[in-house]
């Protein structure tokens, strides 16, 4: 079973995949009627306080609605995905100068169908490396984040080992285009990112080689701000280079205005602190939270919940921040053991399992806690997921 990521419903309803190219086709000005004997635009007002799965199964009309720019957002899931590896023999000979683009996906919540997402504007230049001969057992780390319901890559790898991003490169759903964030004044790889209140964080990392003032930086973009005056703003260094061993994503509490970083990944023994974007000064993490960090993490901003995979034992965990502890919700060995990422959000969570094979969502708001597998895009293993507003059918003119 499948689901919906939509506020009132839970179950995907399957329809002709015919039906389902040709929605976009009409606009929504062009409707007979959505409701016989009402006008359009009170007939939507009336439509848009029904669940979402309901409109889709009475009628046409009622199913491009969902999708137009009148409708409010449902959320969807989406994915960043490469092709599928091939660890075989002969993989040492493939030449990185034809390593294949990543590819962006949204899954229909109805129709649970993968669709792509538009090419990115400088899709020829998108040289990100995911898989590299002479490294055959490890996958490099492609960086993203969401903040304010867009998409951001943040950091990644070119196939001569340099940063892939002096931009970050984001996604608006809501008008289907791409975007380019300000310049870094060093782009780098291997770092912390993190989000918080509208605002983007990268820590340390290295570029095209280790730089200890890199190592210990911090630098801030304020997605808040009009586009004309983004930029990225240097912020209180750390005390040392400690975390760019490891790219691993940090968590921000929005209610505090805090980020929280570790700088390893998994089950190992690792250090941790946190930032208090706030009073712009570096905390100590609570004792809790680090003991209880053994794998991918992610907080739900709605609620600044926070949950994390212990990789070793296949668990997923619920963090409390009050008592300091870690909620056991649900031990799945089977589906959590060697999770590459976790996103969550609208009362899921949705983990990439070990490989990019599939994807694990919880409902964490059942009782008991419900669990699913969702299939990644065929051909394709999937590099991570997110959960934002579905993809929206901006009117041409």
């Amino acid at each position: 079973m499948q689901s919906s990521f939509s506020t009132s419903s839970r179950k995907s309803m399957k329809f002709l995949h015919d039906e389902e190219n040709n929605k976009n086709q009409e606009n929504l000005n062009e409707f007979t009627s959505l409701i016989p004997g009402l006008p359009n635009h009170l007939s939507q007002q009336c439509l848009s306080y029904l669940p979402p799965s309901f409109l889709y199964s009475v009628c046409k009309s009622w199913r491009q609605f969902i999708y137009s720019p009148y409708f409010p957002p449902f959320y969807s899931l989406y994915a960043l995905s490469s092709p599928r590896s091939n660890h075989s023999s002969n993989s040492s000979s493939t030449s990185l100068s034809h390593q294949e683009p990543i590819q962006f996906f949204c899954l229909n919540p109805f129709s649970s169908i993968w669709e792509p997402l538009p090419n990115p504007p400088l899709e020829s230049s998108l040289n990100i490396l995911r898989h590299h001969p002479s490294f055959i057992s490890r996958n490099f780390p492609i960086q993203s984040i969401t903040a304010s319901g867009r998409l951001l890559l943040i950091a990644a790898s070119t196939h001569n080992l340099q940063p892939a991003f002096r931009c970050s490169l984001g996604f608006d759903p809501l008008t289907k285009k791409w975007f380019l964030g300000p310049p870094l004044a060093n782009p780098r790889r291997w770092c912390i990112t993190g989000a918080v209140n509208g605002s983007i964080y990268v820590a340390s990392g290295i570029g095209s080689g280790y730089q200890s003032d890199v190592a210990k930086s911090l630098e801030k973009w304020d997605m808040k701000q009009s586009e004309t005056e983004w930029k990225w703003e240097k912020m209180e260094d750390y005390k040392d280079g400690r975390f760019c061993r490891e790219a691993t994503e940090a968590i921000g509490l929005s209610k505090w205005d805090k980020l929280c970083m570790v700088n390893v990944k998994g089950n190992a023994r690792k250090a941790g602190a946190v930032y208090n974007a706030k009073m712009s000064m570096w905390e100590e993490m609570p004792a809790g939270m680090l003991s209880g960090w053994t794998g991918p993490a992610a907080v739900e901003e709605e609620g600044d919940v926070v949950y994390v995979v212990d990789e070793t034992k296949g668990a997923l965990r619920r963090y409390h921040l009050e008592s300091d502890n870690w909620e056991e919700l649900i031990v799945a060995p089977h589906y959590f053991r060697g999770v590459e990422q976790v996103a969550a959000g609208r009362g899921r969570v949705c983990v990439v399992c070990a490989g990019g094979g599939r994807i694990v969502v919880v409902d964490v708001v059942a009782r008991p806690v419900s669990i699913w597998v969702v299939n990644p895009p065929e051909g394709m293993e999937v590099v991570a997921v997110h959960i934002l507003p579905r993809m929206c059918e901006v009117e041409s003119n």
